[in-house]
């Protein structure tokens, strides 16, 4: 009897074992190229072991998973497992001040989201199936891009994401130092960061939490939430991250990784991973620097000769109106018009003189009509009264010895 109970002891704490095995890795760094990570899209890994996710190619997606699925449950329909991560990431951008659009830690349900879209669906779902149970995807966001349509309330979070870019929790990027003080960080700072992410299969508890490199991790955790991952994680699940870049092109990076699925994942050796390389965007730089100024300088000029220009224009064809011609309005030619039918009063087109001033010969733009323009000076001895008594007067005539008078103009 003894030894049958010991037996039955033994096989249950043998099941338990193999029911909940444990599965841990570490990349303090990813070179040579681990054979058991697929990249894919833009992804690649740099000579030192960076795992680039993303280059300065617009609209792209990268993706980094393990090749072999990770068993989260005993059978379908048992609880998730409890498991933890931790990574250590920078993000490079062309523009010192703006970046597009992160990086996220992924669990899915294949190695590979082809339908994924890439700006602000990160490379994880698409307008379609974005908000489908059926997507059966878990991910930790490191959001650069305040996107409306999934209620982001800023440029610079982390979010859990639970088949859906609208996340369970968000929280602006920050730590918890050890004097108990949040302080902010800057996910575009180009500074490598730590990121930890733990699940309690038991209290559904999930947790993350981050920090500058070189730090431990904070005892305060940024983001929390409470949610049964069980519907969410099938009994094999692939990990790895997903990325993509916008119209602001930026490199995201993936300097070290480490995961543990029942046990804690495992510290990383910070002092081995890559290094990230010296990043100086002079060309941008200078841009902002000397070239914005001066296209801005020569803007402003030429708003400013455009304005000069009608100002002066206006002026040089103004007219004066005064209610007593409005009887006479038939017989008044535009200034302009005269102007540039004499080709601005050249001497060369000068007929003559006479009381009233200068006569020019000149041919109306559109009908090509012959004309004559008597210009009256400001010096002339008659009035402006009596000048047009006599448009009026002569208009009236007509005979075959008399040139017809068309009309008149005032400035």
């Amino acid at each position: 009897m003894f030894l049958k109970l010991f037996f039955l002891l033994f096989l249950n704490l043998l099941f338990q074992e193999t029911s909940s095995q444990r599965t841990n890795f570490t990349y303090n760094g990813f070179s040579p190229l681990p054979t058991d990570i697929s990249l894919q899209g833009l992804t690649t890994v740099t000579k030192n072991g960076l795992l680039l996710l993303t280059n300065f190619t617009v609209q792209k997606t990268g993706h980094a998973f393990l090749t072999k699925p990770i068993r989260f449950k005993d059978s379908p329909n048992a609880p998730a497992y409890s498991f933890s991560t931790t990574f250590v990431f920078a993000i490079h951008s062309q523009i010192p001040i703006l970046s597009g659009h992160g990086i996220a830690f992924t669990i899915a349900p294949k190695p590979s989201l082809p339908d994924a879209t890439a700006s602000q669906y990160m490379g994880l779902f698409n307008i379609g199936n974005n908000g489908n149970d059926t997507n059966h995807v878990f991910a930790v966001e490191l959001d650069t891009i305040r996107s409306t349509e999934f209620n982001d309330t800023d440029d610079n979070h982390v979010g859990i994401d639970i088949n859906s870019l609208h996340s369970e929790r968000a929280a602006y990027a920050a730590w918890w130092d050890e004097k108990g003080e949040l302080k902010n960080l800057s996910l575009i700072s180009r500074k490598p960061m730590q990121v930890w992410v733990d699940y309690d299969g038991l209290t559904h508890k999930i947790d993350v939490t981050m920090a500058p490199f070189n730090e431990d991790k904070p005892k305060r955790t940024l983001v929390s939430t409470v949610r049964d991952l069980s519907p969410v994680l099938l009994q094999d699940m692939y990990v790895g991250f997903s990325s993509a870049t916008g119209s602001v092109l930026s490199e995201h990076y993936i300097l070290g990784w480490s995961f543990g699925v029942n046990t804690e994942a495992p510290p990383l050796a910070l002092s081995r991973l890559p290094k990230l390389p010296r990043f100086v965007p002079r060309t941008i730089s200078d841009f902002f620097k000397i070239g914005m100024p001066l296209i801005s300088l020569f803007l402003i000029f030429c708003v400013i000769f455009l304005v000069c220009f009608i100002v002066r224009r206006r002026r040089k064809f103004a007219e004066e109106h005064e209610e007593w011609e409005k009887e006479f309005g038939k017989n008044r030619f535009r200034f302009k018009d005269l102007y540039y039918a004499t080709k601005g009063f050249k001497e060369k087109d000068l007929l003559g003189s006479g009381g009233f001033g200068s006569v020019y010969k000149g041919v109306m733009p559109g009908s090509k009509l012959e004309i004559a323009v008597k210009r009256v000076s400001h010096e002339s001895r008659q009035g402006m009264k009596q000048f047009v008594a006599e448009i009026v007067s002569i208009g009236r005539m007509s005979h075959r010895n008399l040139v017809p008078l068309l009309g008149y103009c005032r400035r």
